[in-house]
């Protein structure tokens, strides 16, 4: 967001401008075009917090709800300093274009509050959360909108949410939330599986373009949640050498390969990746144009752009994060045969591990991870080689071909209810 910030690119303007590509070439009638191109529904809240001091401070907060044609809303939660009403009307876009591209009956969603949760106790944390709730808690439901955690929240962050609603309806609904706490309902398998289900993806993508990847060096750009699992899953399930990853403070480098053992433990006592015994520093900027196999971006939007799309040396770019390549880049990466698989592909394994959770909450039996695990390479793997199929057939880049599969999916629900 920040970055998306300081270099002047508007995260819903680039949505639009993909869902626009998209409707050209499915030549969507221009009623459904419109509809498609706007959230149905957002809300702009301000949320007075008691802070540790006494004081009471206003935090603005949002949800929006794009779509539901398919389904329940379903969408994080994200708390940032900058966070602000077009990124979040983006990334329910972009929920809605991954729950359809995924297959699951769900619509899109996206919440935010505009806090800075590294300066805030745990207390303060709790306030802002049961806040967020009371304002918006009338607006959400298992069957009518489902948040789940995103940058800055958590696990306990959702339990805080989801005891809070529980209070305003006075009745046990652990489906209103999901990646709760597992004593709480939560799913096995919830915490790695975004980066579990990109490693699925990337797996795929090494089979259909005739590549080894193991012992294929891997370079990864953020070291949060997912950043951290990829290196863990990049390491177990592909058998990949990561030689560089980075967090917000800057990267490190070395030819020979990082142990992720050794660099989450590293960072769990420093607060940051930089300074690692035997590692070079390097930019984040530099990292993303070392000479790897595999770039896993994990960080935040805007980060492939125009200016260096040229210099991306990678064979495959698995997206973790969301949004962190522009249109102009993607173009380019296309013609230099970089194969990309985008976000709401990519990362889509949080998200269907969420919507596991709430099939599990709904008939109140739970699974093993080895099931959780199983059923997540089914969907991964089938929607890969869906949008691979797609992209082929149309002879487009991957992103535009996994908007063919979302959007004709989304397009078809919305044309049975009658909407347009």
């Amino acid at each position: 967001m920040d970055n998306a910030v300081q270099i002047g690119l508007n995260p819903f303007e680039i949505a639009q401008r993909q869902l626009d590509e998209a409707a050209k070439v499915l030549k969507l009638e221009s009623g459904m075009h419109e509809l498609l191109r706007w959230p149905m529904r957002e809300f702009h809240v301000r949320i007075p917090v008691k802070m540790d001091d006494g004081k009471v401070r206003v935090f603005p907060g949002y949800r929006v709800q794009y779509n539901w044609a398919r389904g329940p809303c379903k969408g994080g939660i994200r708390f940032h300093p900058e966070e602000t009403a077009d990124t979040v009307r983006a990334l329910a876009a972009w929920m809605t274009w991954k729950t359809a591209v995924m297959d699951l009956p769900l619509g899109g969603g996206k919440g935010g509050v505009v806090c800075d949760p590294k300066n805030m106790s745990a207390g303060e944390l709790e306030r802002v959360s049961r806040g967020y709730i009371r304002a918006l808690g009338h607006y959400i439901a298992p069957d009518v909108d489902v948040p789940a955690p995103d940058v800055y929240t958590n696990p306990q962050v959702m339990a805080w949410m989801m005891d809070e609603y529980e209070k305003i309806v006075g009745a046990s609904a652990p489906g209103v939330i999901t990646g709760k706490p597992l004593p709480l309902g939560g799913s096995a398998g919830r915490g790695d599986a975004t980066a579990r289900g990109g490693m699925y993806c990337i797996r795929e993508a090494a089979k259909v373009l005739g590549i080894e990847l193991k012992g294929a060096t891997c370079a990864i750009q953020g070291y949060g949640n997912a950043g951290q699992f990829a290196h863990v899953l990049g390491e177990e399930l592909l058998g990949v050498k990561v030689v560089a990853v980075s967090d917000s403070q800057g990267g490190i480098y070395n030819p020979k390969g990082l142990s992720a053992k050794e660099v989450i433990a590293y960072k769990d006592k420093t607060g940051t990746v930089k300074g690692f015994p035997g590692s070079k520093d390097i930019t984040n900027a530099e990292l993303l144009e070392l000479d790897v196999v595999v770039l896993i971006p994990a960080a935040l939007e805007n980060q492939i752009t125009e200016k260096n799309a040229g210099r991306i040396k990678a064979r495959i770019v698995g997206e973790l994060a969301n949004g962190p390549t522009t249109p102009e880049a993607d173009q380019i990466l296309h013609k230099n045969k970089v194969y990309v698989i985008p976000d709401f592909l990519c990362n889509a394994g949080g998200v269907t591990v969420s919507y596991f959770e709430q099939v599990q909450n709904a008939y109140m039996y739970y699974w093993t991870p080895e099931e959780v695990h199983q059923r997540l390479d089914q969907k991964m793997t089938a929607a890969f080689h869906g949008v691979h199929q797609t992209a082929q057939e149309h002879k487009v880049h991957n992103r535009l071909g996994a908007y063919l599969v979302a959007v004709k999916r989304v397009a078809e629900a919305v044309r049975l209810r009658g909407w347009a």
